[in-house]
């Protein structure tokens, strides 16, 4: 079997090389946890990053208003010590009077109102701006330690959006003197966050140490240093060496055979990222194309073996999806349509559609090539002929945008928000180049579980759109994510339910 070549081909480099290393764990010794990241740190600004790595590197440095607990998914008191709403579309909130920015100035309520009407402006161009403007109207100053905020209607999910996306700046950061600029704290940030900046060079190496000054619960480790070491290999030399204490996204065969040496511990937890397909059904890079026949696309849906990619390329509680949400997610239906893998049923749709010869399809991916190895080799065997286009995500964005793309490999973690609108509105709505579905009327109706605060109410909604979406086969749906890490057998790195790597809750042993 393919997938168990590659798994025996990672044991065998893992083994061998932990024959020829001793390793040398010095982590505790000078209190400094080592973390490695395959993509490139560029920007310490998670108000305008968007990738995974970047939500880890804001958890260590900056702070929201609230935060959401990933053991009970409720929402917890932060920069803010609680809200209240006024009325459905005002909502007060209430600051700590302690919090001190890395610059040790004080936060006030200015700062807050500031960072949310300077995200929501159309100057600021901030990764984060589509969040607010979906229901912030304005943020004003009512008090020595609280902000009013004046909703556009009525949103359900705005402390959430509080406690996950918006990381609060100092008034005028982006906009001193009337000059704009954006990047003002891409490399010398000043957050208020349990770990502050003691060195950046970009796309090389981050180096932090514990905020003396942090309102919350002090970390354990003095130090994280977080290396961009883009080779797999190089990683597992470097946590051989002892050179670093915490590897994430680590291939299966890797985390298996290397956490059975002394060296490392492999970890496995659960993550509330998805993979999936995303087809052109409007026909955006071809109106006549053949992914604008439904019949092509329930197709390609019978042709993905995904519970052998869930087994084999990932693991751990890796599963199967068939629905374009997360099964744990608040409203993800699971009783909609599921494609069964059928290889015979998808070669009899694609005839049925006027495709028994197949067809040419660009399939475009950026994460872990082995997946899209997977799907490119299980729809060549059921006569498709897969172009695969393995670039970086900067480069599949660009495409995207520009409509050159058919189909795609996706992954959406939802910021770690159990909630189906953490992934349903970014993909459905008009304005995004992610939804490939010009179905304006599904995108309505996936807004409309936003407008309501009835829990009732938006599950049936969800449950309807879910139901088209699989119907229609817009997605091909692939798995759920199971995290795996090496770390240091030195080190206690916790698990969290949400999948959300939190470094800052690290200890030695």
């Amino acid at each position: 079997m393919l997938h168990q070549r590659w798994r025996h081909l990672g044991a065998a480099s893992a083994l061998a090389l932990a024959t020829a290393i001793t390793p040398a764990f010095a982590g505790p010794s000078d209190d400094t946890l080592r973390a490695a990241m395959a993509e490139e740190i560029l920007n310490l600004d998670y108000n305008y990053t968007t990738k995974r790595e970047y939500i880890i590197l804001a958890q260590l440095t900056d702070a929201t208003l609230f935060d959401i607990d990933p053991e009970t998914q409720e929402v917890n008191p932060s920069i803010a010590t609680g809200y209240e709403f006024i009325d459905e579309t005002t909502l007060d909130v209430t600051l700590r009077d302690d919090v001190k920015f890395h610059d040790g100035s004080a936060l006030t309520p200015a700062d807050v109102a500031y960072t949310y009407n300077w995200i929501k402006d159309e100057r600021s161009e901030s990764n984060a701006a589509g969040v607010v403007r979906r229901w912030l109207d304005n943020a004003e100053v009512t008090g020595p330690n609280t902000v009013r905020f004046h909703l556009n209607s009525v949103y359900p999910l705005v402390i959430r959006d509080m406690a996950a996306r918006i990381m609060i700046r100092k008034d005028g950061t982006y906009d001193a003197g009337g000059e704009v600029d954006r990047d003002a704290m891409a490399q010398n940030l000043n957050a208020t966050g349990p770990y502050k900046v003691v060195s950046f060079e970009p796309g090389t190496e981050l180096v932090l140490e514990r905020n003396a000054d942090y309102f919350g619960e002090a970390p354990a480790i003095e130090h994280i240093v977080v290396r961009n070491i883009p080779d797999v290999g190089t990683q597992q030399a470097e946590m051989m060496s002892g050179g670093i204490d915490w590897m994430f996204n680590v291939p299966l065969d890797l985390a298996e055979s290397l956490g059975a040496t002394p060296m490392a511990t492999h970890l496995a937890g659960p993550d509330l990222r998805v993979a999936f397909i995303v087809l052109d059904s409007h026909g955006y890079t071809d109106p006549e194309g053949p992914l604008t026949n439904v019949k092509v696309r329930q197709a390609i849906n019978h042709a993905l073996n995904k519970p052998e990619m869930a087994q084999y390329l990932i693991g751990g509680s890796a599963e199967a999806i068939h629905t374009a949400c997360h099964p744990a997610q608040f409203g993800c239906d699971t009783s909609v349509t599921n494609y069964e893998y059928d290889p015979e049923k998808a070669k009899a749709l694609l005839a049925e559609a006027g495709y028994a010869d197949g067809f040419t399809l660009p399939l475009w991916a950026y994460r872990e090539k082995p997946v899209a190895e997977a799907v490119a080799a299980d729809l060549t065997a059921v006569g498709i002929d897969v172009d695969l286009r393995y670039v970086k995500l900067e480069s599949l964005n660009q495409a995207r945008a520009a409509r050159d793309i058919p189909a795609y490999i996706g992954t959406w973690g939802s910021g770690g928000t159990a909630d189906t609108a953490a992934i349903a509105r970014i993909h459905f709505d008009m304005s995004s180049d992610r939804n490939m579905s010009g179905d304006e009327a599904l995108a309505e109706e996936i807004l409309s579980a936003e407008q309501t605060n009835d829990p009732a109410e938006r599950k049936a909604i969800y449950a309807s759109a879910l139901g088209k979406i699989a119907d229609e086969a817009l997605w091909a749906p692939l798995f759920t994510y199971s995290a795996n890490y090496l770390v240091s057998p030195e080190l206690d790195f916790p698990l969290d339910p949400d999948g959300l790597p939190r470094l800052q809750n690290s200890s030695w042993k």
